[in-house]
């Protein structure tokens, strides 16, 4: 069945069958074996996210103890919106529900979209399916098939399985053509696009519609690079620190457009002002009025959402409105005051090497057409969000309503194996590697060239925590390659090796000895 589902890749950690008898290798689909489950969970997940959910992977591990630890990367991946089926194996059913066990089929349902306990092998069929269809339909989330020990081992029968189909809503017809009168009326508008513009594909219809109401985009974390931040009305992406044009038109707009989102109260995005107009267009119908109050709403699939609007907006609209000129020139007369504030930290030759120095370095040096970037939890994802540019879509995968250290590196490892021809790159600190980083030699043994990149100023972030290691050596001992950079002057030339080791198909780990900076672009 995950076969017919079109699966190409089993991750997770035995012992489970779907591992131990070769049956997932001898249907055709690639297994592979993290260092621990957590890491296994966050390749899955990258795989979704970046195929916008065409690509639907798997995840396995044993009972017990491999339950327990996957609960965070399942979790991870409900609160990022992110498709997967887990298939965790599950105690026999005579301990299923015994103390002291370990329970994943009640555990996991409040992180998961849906959980249910496999029992009957005649159910197998049915059971499954109603977990691919609920990972491919509806708003991105994970679904969890336990299957207790005893059952993994019984016989089916033969059976004829129909594998699931993806289908896409629209929406009302009245709503959209009173929000377009909402946004042509308006006199400051501004567009906040979601993670729902990747997975609808919208990214044309919100380029149509932004250039045609000549007004502002900005997108949220996880929607980074749903709108091109080259483009002229681009404003950047909103986050824990956030670039000062889009802090400077969220305060002096009067309506706020948000498509493809959730609107979710967390510190990792904006916080709308209470004196502006929302208009809130989302796929989940619970999001609506959920942390911020809409005075009008769609509920639907991103682009079906954008091409209705486009379809009305352009009926009225004749040729330009006379805004643009203005408002692009607002917009970089606010972006370049800003900036100017941060160009000392950014060129900065200052040694221990300014981390600020080294996301510049990679804006300047990666082909954004080629590459796909994250950030991981803490100082990383402050420094790269409103300083990375970003250009095409689904280059950037942003994330924080969680933030689990360590998350990135399997995101890119997931990135790498469904995007091959992309230099995959993760921006990480001394903490993040230290939860996931042996997953590292999970990158060399399985020949998925990624590149990592550990800012080390040997703390956590600004607990005055001291972390020691050299990360370098590290990568090198377990079949990557590493290098340790101290000099600014060299960050140039260390990403260029770097990137062309990962073409000659070894994963590379740059090590930056960084300055304990902890100023953010906050407003």
């Amino acid at each position: 069945m995950l076969k017919a589902e079109g699966v190409e890749y089993l991750f997770g950690f035995p012992s489970n069958p779907l591992f131990d008898t070769g049956s997932a290798e001898d249907a055709g689909v690639r297994t592979i074996i993290t260092r621990q489950e957590r890491t296994a969970l966050h390749m899955a997940d990258g795989i979704g996210r970046v195929s916008s959910g065409e690509n639907i992977a798997a995840f396995a591990c044993q009972h017990g103890p491999g339950t327990e630890n996957s609960v965070g990367g399942v979790a991870q991946a409900y609160t990022e919106s992110a498709p997967l089926v887990a298939i965790p194996a599950g105690y026999d059913l005579a301990d299923t529900d015994v103390d002291p066990r370990f329970n994943s089929f009640l555990t996991y349902q409040p992180v998961s979209k849906t959980c249910e306990q496999l029992t009957d092998p005649d159910a197998v069929d049915d059971t499954m399916r109603r977990a691919f269809n609920t990972a491919r339909n509806g708003r991105p989330r994970p679904a969890v098939v336990e299957v207790p020990k005893d059952v993994f081992s019984e016989d089916v029968e033969e059976f004829d399985y129909t594998p699931t189909s993806t289908t896409r809503s629209g929406p009302d017809p009245s709503g959209v053509d009173e929000v377009a009168d909402v946004l042509l009326e308006a006199e400051n508008p501004i567009l906040y696009a979601g993670q729902g513009v990747h997975y609808a594909k919208a990214w044309e219809p919100l380029k149509e519609l932004a250039e045609t109401l000549e007004v502002p985009v900005a997108t949220s974390l996880n929607g980074k690079s749903a709108f091109p931040e080259d483009h002229p009305l681009s404003i950047g992406a909103g986050s824990k620190s956030e670039p000062g044009q889009l802090h400077h038109f969220l305060q002096e707009c009067d309506v706020v457009f948000g498509v493809g989102c959730s609107f979710t109260d967390t510190a990792y995005g904006i916080t709308v002002p209470d004196d502006k107009t929302v208009i809130h267009s989302t796929l989940d119908a619970g999001d609506i009025d959920k942390d911020v109050s809409s005075e009008y709403s769609l509920v639907g699939d991103a682009k079906l959402t954008l091409e209705a609007l486009n379809d009305v907006v352009n009926g009225r609209v004749d040729g330009s409105r006379g805004r643009r000129d203005d408002i692009v020139q607002e917009i970089e007369s606010v972006r370049e005051e800003w900036l100017e504030d941060w160009r000392p930290k950014l060129t900065s030759d200052e040694t221990p090497i300014n981390p600020y120095r080294v996301v510049h370095e990679f804006d300047k040096a990666l082909d954004k057409e080629g590459s796909i970037v994250t950030h991981d939890a803490g100082n990383a994802r402050d420094f790269m969000a409103p300083f990375f540019e970003v250009t095409e879509p689904l280059s950037y995968v942003g994330w924080g309503k969680t933030t689990q250290l360590g998350y990135g590196l399997g995101l890119m490892m997931g990135a790498k194996l469904i995007r091959p021809e992309k230099t995959c790159v993760h921006i990480m600190g001394d903490g993040a590697i230290g939860m996931t980083g042996m997953d590292f030699e999970t990158a060399a043994r399985e020949d998925i060239p990624i590149m990592e990149v550990v800012l080390n100023n040997f703390e956590m972030a600004s607990y005055d925590t001291e972390f020691s290691g050299h990360y370098a050596d590290f990568a090198e001992s377990l079949g990557g390659y590493g290098e340790r950079i101290e000099d600014p002057d060299e960050i140039s030339d260390a990403i260029e090796r770097g990137v062309q080791k990962t073409e000659e198909g070894t994963p590379v780990l740059l090590e930056f000895l960084t300055a304990k900076e902890t100023d953010k672009s906050i407003f």
